[in-house]
């Protein structure tokens, strides 16, 4: 297959692959205040994303893909706020174990690689069309 769309498949996966990952980031992002409703319950726990390559056999590029989306299993940390209804008798909230300074960077880091992936798009889209061109003024 021509290294050129081998090239767009292996960008185009990481573009589908970061695309899920600031989705998962900006869940956890809108979910960093998120306590349970009853007191001791559990919040809103983090997610975390695992990535897996993938062997394209058409190309013989290497693709990556979503491996599985889990959870974070770190303990919630708790803050005392007596008048939540998520507290418990000594006025004690479990709150979400999301941290928003990692998340930041989880976030700048799959947006950076999502803008590389796409620059890798533009560039073969490109050297495709001049190769077209080239053709064409040889006829």
């Amino acid at each position: 297959m021509d290294p050129l769309v081998s090239a767009l498949k292996v960008a185009g996966s990481g573009l589908g692959a970061q695309s899920e990952r600031l989705r998962i980031v900006s869940e956890n992002l809108a979910n960093a205040q998120s306590t349970g409703n009853t007191p001791g319950a559990d919040p809103y726990r983090r997610k975390t994303v695992s990535f897996a390559a993938e062997l394209d056999r058409a190309t013989g590029g290497s693709t990556v893909e979503i491996a599985s989306i889990g959870h974070d299993q770190s303990a919630f940390p708790l803050e005392f706020q007596p008048g939540n209804e998520a507290a418990d008798a000594n006025g004690y909230v479990k709150m979400p174990n999301v941290n928003v300074i990692i998340e930041m960077a989880d976030m700048t880091e799959a947006n950076r690689s999502y803008e590389a992936n796409l620059q890798v798009i533009k560039q073969a889209r490109d050297l495709i069309s001049m190769t077209i061109d080239l053709m064409r003024s040889q006829s």
